[in-house]
């Protein structure tokens, strides 16, 4: 039990800013094998953002109130995925070869490419959210979790069967570089779709199909990552989680048209 609470809080203490107990330590061994609890960070993360949205729109409008629940989402979190999205945005903007693709990722500083990303995805989320926020907060609540959650489920599906770039595992999510087994990825599976089914029983069977889109925008960046650069890396992940939990958002934004 012990070990498995090091490796959930190493998983805690790799994708967000929370603070962990100091007998955590650090080990690539226990991070590589944190991937099965990726989902269930996006618990933590939604529950917050959540929060913060159900408890300002009780006193302030509702589009402010989205504003500070994506702060907040941003602040556990680090915005550690948002990073990963501007990377790519930037190193597949301007590179040419696998080579400088890398090599620009690795480039701490944004350049026009990661911003127009970073612009595109944050105005994307608020204006998904506000909208969603009309239909009822109950379905608004719901969607960000289902997002968060299924995002993440959809990037540990990016471990389990693509390949990692860098070669010999270099690079900042090295212990990401080893394949995650099959038990590790049906624990991520299983709770990573736990907030879908019970969306799926709360309003309609048709909130299940958005696994769809998913899988089609994990096979795309999948394989538009394996031909440029051989594979996946730690900011590929990141793109994949931003991208997919704006998919979600929009998904559930078009179904409620027909429900």
């Amino acid at each position: 039990m012990k070990r498995e609470l090091r490796i959930f809080f190493s998983a805690l203490m790799f994708y967000t800013r929370i603070p962990c107990p100091d007998w955590v330590g650090h080990s690539e061994e226990l991070l590589g094998k944190s991937t099965k609890y990726f989902p269930l960070i996006g618990y933590i993360v939604a529950g917050v953002s959540v929060s913060v949205l159900f408890f300002s729109q009780l006193a302030l409008p509702v589009s402010v109130s989205i504003i500070l629940s994506i702060l907040a989402g941003i602040l556990t979190t680090g915005a550690f995925h948002e990073d990963g999205l501007a990377d790519v945005c930037d190193g597949f903007g301007g590179g040419w070869s696998k080579t400088g693709i890398l090599e620009i990722m690795k480039d701490s500083r944004i350049g026009t490419y990661g911003t127009i990303g970073l612009v595109l995805v944050l105005l994307s989320r608020f204006y998904l959210l506000f909208e969603l926020s009309k239909i009822s907060l109950s379905y608004l609540f719901m969607t960000i979790l289902v997002g968060h959650t299924l995002s993440r489920l959809n990037a540990a599906s990016m471990i389990l069967i693509y390949d990692y770039a860098r070669e010999n595992g270099t690079g900042k999510s090295k212990p990401l570089a080893k394949k995650m087994s099959a038990g590790h990825y049906t624990v991520a599976l299983i709770s990573g779709v736990i907030p879908l089914a019970v969306m799926t029983f709360l309003w309609s069977f048709h909130t299940f199909f958005v696994i769809i889109p998913l899988l089609l925008l994990l096979v795309y960046l999948g394989s538009y990552f394996r031909r440029w650069i051989g594979g996946f890396t730690g900011d590929c992940l990141g793109s994949v989680q931003q991208l997919s939990e704006i998919l979600v958002y929009i998904f559930m934004l078009g179904l409620w048209k027909f429900i």
